[in-house]
């Protein structure tokens, strides 16, 4: 038991001076800025118990975009107003004020750290500026990208993803029309395209319609609720209707993995409670039928920003392998010396890591999360995507550079995710914000 706790205590601290002296080498160069990452250059005011990170499970973990916040949530409004306009908390500021206010004891278990309650009033106070953005005629985009950087209200995720992805206009009042008449647009192509006779098919389309009916039940299979008939309808229909609309590509495996973020989200403003007790068969036609034009949609408005990732030879994706090997040439020399000597090429693990953006190297609970960041960088994603892929490599620093080439295989193939919550996440995430902050306004950095 003691050799545990010392070594969870090693890994915290191995952790805790990795994060400090990434901070120092880019503190000056980082100093006056704002941060989208609300993690990026605070520290926690409250040292971590390392018993409690070991005992906690990631449901227990849970960062701002987890926690059950919503308008019933009382804060004090001097904490608001420490937290406005800056994206960073000030630690110290909230403890002192938290300390003299008194805690809703309905919403705050009194056994929960003092540190998870100042966060949880900072995040509440968040979730007001969500709702102030939200509640306006016109909704501000650049303001509300700066808030999803970090994480949205679970609640509130489905409105947003409509808005950061151009699906739905920043206008309230065209909002409801403009839904309308593209759900029963995507309707029209369904009926079209899809609900007629094999007979009407081509032979490419059968094809690839039996491509899609072969890789829908292999779509997050560690999941159940994706397991269920229904859903993998959903899904069947909402790929190949998208890819009938986009010649130019057609249907590619990993497009698949691409919807279940937007069928998640989508699906949790008619269903309730965890995902694992989830029946979409509990849902109307026409709630399905919403749910589906939703995700259509916006996969339609995120790949248009990346369509050369899945044209012939996806050039898009190698052309972002070749920067990701560039960029962590840069920051960790020997790791990228080790791999090359071991004659590993960025390709062999990194390729699928673009295709499907990271959906099946993290636990499915997270990617819901990642996404958030991912469409507040808006057309600015693929890039970053460099960014964010470096730093989750280059978490595993050190035990990289002790594998050899079949190691190396087996270890980037199967990575120790699965009981990864969302600190870890964050960290990757802030990492990433710090390193585009430094490369990304100097490209002759990245020059081969």
């Amino acid at each position: 038991m003691k050799n545990n706790s010392s070594s969870s205590s090693n890994h915290i601290a191995s952790l805790d001076s990795r994060f400090n002296q990434t901070l120092r080498n880019v503190q000056e160069l980082l100093k006056g800025r704002s941060f989208p990452g609300k993690v990026l250059l605070t520290r926690r005011s409250d040292p971590l118990d390392s018993s409690s990170v070991q005992e906690r499970s990631p449901d227990d973990e849970r960062s701002f975009s987890d926690n059950d916040t919503g308008p019933s949530d009382r804060i004090d409004k001097s904490v608001e107003e420490e937290d406005e306009g800056t994206g960073k908390p000030n630690n110290t500021a909230t403890a002192n004020k938290l300390k003299s206010s008194k805690p809703n004891t309905e919403n705050t278990p009194k056994e929960v750290p003092k540190s998870t309650m100042g966060a949880r009033a900072t995040d509440s106070a968040r979730v007001m500026k969500f709702t102030k953005e939200l509640s306006g005629p016109t909704v501000i985009l650049e303001t509300l990208r700066e808030l999803s950087w970090s994480g949205i209200p679970p609640y509130m995720r489905p409105t947003i993803w409509r808005l950061l992805l151009g699906y739905a206009p920043p206008n309230s009042d065209r909002r409801e029309g403009v839904l309308k008449r593209k759900r029963l647009e995507y309707l029209d192509c369904v009926s079209q395209y899809y609900d007629i006779p094999d007979t009407e098919h081509s032979d490419d389309e059968i094809n690839m319609l039996r491509q899609i009916a072969v890789d829908c039940p292999r779509t997050v299979p560690d999941v159940s609720f994706f397991q269920e008939e229904q859903v993998q309808k959903s899904l069947e229909r909402i790929l190949y209707t998208w890819a009938i609309r986009h010649p130019a590509s057609g249907y590619v495996q990993g497009i698949n993995d691409l919807v279940t973020p937007f069928l998640v989200v989508f699906l949790s403003e008619y269903l309730e409670g965890s995902m694992d007790n989830w029946s979409i068969i509990d849902l109307s036609p026409e709630k399905i039928s919403n749910v589906e034009a939703d995700c259509y949609w916006c996969l339609s408005k995120l790949l248009d920003g990346m369509q050369d990732h899945y044209t012939f030879a996806q050039p898009g994706i190698q052309r972002l392998v070749f920067k990701l090997k560039e960029l962590v040439r840069r920051i960790d020399e020997p790791v990228s010396r080790h791999m090359e000597e071991q004659g590993l090429e960025f390709l062999q693990f990194a390729f699928r890591w673009f295709n499907c953006l990271l959906i099946r190297e993290i636990p499915f609970n997270l990617v819901t999360r990642l996404w958030d960041t991912y469409l507040a960088e808006g057309d600015a994603l693929p890039d970053f995507l460099v960014y964010i892929f470096a730093s989750f490599l280059l978490t595993w620093s050190d035990t990289l550079q002790k594998l050899d080439f079949q190691e190396l295989v087996m270890f980037l193939q199967h990575l120790p995710t699965h009981n990864w919550t969302h600190q870890e996440l964050e960290m990757v995430l802030s990492r990433a914000y710090m390193w585009h902050t430094m490369f990304n306004s100097s490209p002759s950095h990245l020059a081969s």
